[in-house]
């Protein structure tokens, strides 16, 4: 079992979220898709949420941003419950296979400025 965490300010990524080719390399299409459903501001406390939770997966996979997975390669949804459910694809896929990986939960929270997001991979 491997743990991660991960904790930013809400505003941390503004100005990365205002570039295309951040928001590409950063999340997964159906993450953009669901934020672009929100108010302006509360899809940019989504996408940090997001953000903040692929950074603890990738921790959980024994690797830091840039170092290999492409972040939109772990896409975190929902499930049918409304919790966060996590997908890894491609470089995120191969990673959690050479760290014997097969399973990846993750919490996100946020309050007021603060955002912080944990994931446990077995």
């Amino acid at each position: 079992m491997r743990l991660g965490i991960d904790l930013l300010t809400r505003h941390e990524l503004d100005g990365l979220l205002s570039r295309t080719w951040f928001r590409r390399f950063a999340f997964a299409d159906a993450e953009l898709a669901h934020a672009e459903t929100l108010a302006a501001d509360r899809g940019g406390e989504f996408l940090a949420g997001r953000f903040a939770a692929k950074e603890a997966v990738l921790k959980v996979l024994g690797t830091g941003l840039f170092q290999g997975v492409v972040p939109s390669h772990i896409s975190v949804t929902r499930d049918t419950s409304g919790a966060p459910s996590v997908s890894l694809r491609d470089s995120a896929s191969t990673a959690a296979d050479a760290a014997g990986i097969s399973h990846v939960t993750v919490s996100i929270t946020h309050k007021r400025d603060l955002v912080a997001a944990v994931a446990v991979g077995w």
